[in-house]
């Protein structure tokens, strides 16, 4: 192996990027941790309707609506280097000024407004780690984004907990987001800009030179294809042209079938697991979250070994059934419930690191981010609608048929995954990038 990959000065910059990049995307899970705790507590200090409840529920998933096309677009346009560094600014002030709101349609709009900023985030932060990272390790790097989302998202979950029983105010816990948004802003001061966006703006020294000082050299920009890199537009027209607009339906189809039945049942997972009359739904909130933190850490040691399409479509069977058998069995013990749930949990998050790492792969860099963007606000789509029906839900039809019809979600996703999910296990990001999917065989590689 050359030293363009293993001088010290090289992994320590990969290293970098990767946590600054982390810490980004588990701002999002660590935010969604605490609205779902406090929400509760926050319903009978504002004197909430189910319906304003839900609009809260679902707040920072609307913003993410707006914000991860719209800032896609601008970082496709402008560069990943300003946005990267923008975003996590406004998070730490929108962050803070949730502390200061008198009613509930100002928390929503603050919510509103912090969740475009994490719109910001899905947009550049992956995109940013894959257009240094190598071909080699890029999915387990990409996957160490959703261990940083579910890991903000438990230990929110548990520091929220026991904030709340030290009486804490709920002000001051939805404040704590800023907190590790102060270590990522931190963190990303001096990055440069992507070689890959300069490559396609026809800013090839320059290009050279950022992976000379920060990546190893010139051997290191020929194994990673970066002279494959051309200037070509982008913009919605080119999203949309035929080669790229199914490669972004599969995506965006795809994550959203992952992400809307656990926002839905996360986001209030404290109300369903009451509903299913759990004795000690702080206990088991914790345990369902703590398996979803394991599952994402499962699935990036695996995903090399595995490759894509395996880590894809089992898991969404699995949901499936864990999902059903909580709906029709509605007397089950609570034993059962917590394990059905921890069930979802893990393979949700084992499948879910893939939203980080096949939106990236097959889109090519001129739309990279925009697509991203643009796949992000669809998931959010169905995770907002779900997060704001689950409460209607569980009043009108009840919790048996709100977990069917999650169940029934997955089902979806299992099967469109099986007929448009390719291939792109240890393949370079210009080939799964450029080549139609159906054209990228199921080419595995064995090893680290």
């Amino acid at each position: 192996m050359t030293t363009s990959t293993t001088s010290p000065g090289t992994r320590g910059f990969l290293r970098r990027m990767t946590f600054a990049c982390a810490w980004g995307e588990g701002l999002d899970g660590f935010d969604l941790g605490v609205i779902s705790v406090t929400l509760p507590a926050i319903t009978v200090a504002l004197g909430l309707d189910p319906v304003l409840a839900g609009l809260i529920g679902a707040s920072s998933l609307i913003g993410i609506f707006i914000g991860a096309p719209l800032a896609g677009w601008l970082t496709d346009r402008f560069g990943r280097k300003r946005v990267f560094t923008v975003d996590v600014l406004a998070f730490i002030v929108l962050g803070l000024l949730q502390a200061f709101v008198t009613d509930g349609w100002q928390l929503f709009v603050v919510r509103v407004l912090l969740g475009i900023a994490i719109g910001a985030e899905y947009s550049i932060g992956a995109a940013m780690l894959a257009e240094f990272a190598p071909s080699k390790d890029r999915g387990r790097r990409l996957s160490g984004l959703l261990v940083s989302w579910y890991g903000g998202y438990l230990i929110a979950v548990v520091a929220a907990y026991v904030l709340l029983a030290a009486g804490a105010n709920w002000r001051w816990m939805l404040v704590t987001s800023a907190l590790p948004a102060v270590v990522t802003a931190i963190a990303r001061i001096g990055f440069p800009e992507s070689p890959r966006w300069l490559l396609g703006k026809g800013r090839e020294d320059e290009a050279r030179s950022v992976v000379r000082a920060h990546l190893g050299g010139d051997e290191y920009f020929r194994r990673e294809q970066y002279s494959a890199e051309q200037q070509r537009p982008g913009g919605y027209r080119v999203l949309f042209a035929p080669g790229n607009r199914g490669r972004l339906a599969f995506i965006s189809l795809f994550w959203a079938c992952n992400v809307a039945p656990y926002f839905a049942i996360f986001t209030f997972a404290p109300t369903v697991l009451k509903s299913l009359q759990l004795s000690n739904e702080a206990a088991g909130t914790i345990t369902v979250n703590a398996m979803a933190a394991i599952g994402a850490i499962v699935g990036m040691l695996t995903i090399e070994r595995l490759g894509r399409r395996r880590q894809l479509i089992p898991p969404f069977w699995i949901m499936a059934v864990a999902l059903g058998v909580v709906g029709v069995w509605g007397s089950a013990p609570g034993v059962v419930v917590v394990l059905c749930f921890a069930v979802f949990s893990f393979m949700n998050a084992l499948q879910g690191n893939l939203t980080a790492v096949y939106p990236i792969e097959i889109l090519p860099t001129e739309v990279r981010s925009t697509g991203v963007g643009f796949a992000a606000a669809c998931s959010r789509v169905g995770a907002a609608a779900g997060t704001f029906l689950l409460p209607v839900g569980i009043s009108s039809i009840g919790i048996g048929a709100c977990m069917l019809v999650a169940a029934a979600i997955c089902v979806v996703g299992a099967v469109l995954s099986q007929v448009m999910a390719p291939e792109t296990t240890g393949r370079g990001l210009h080939d799964t990038s450029t080549q139609p999917l159906r054209q990228q065989p199921e080419r595995v590689r064995v090893g680290g």
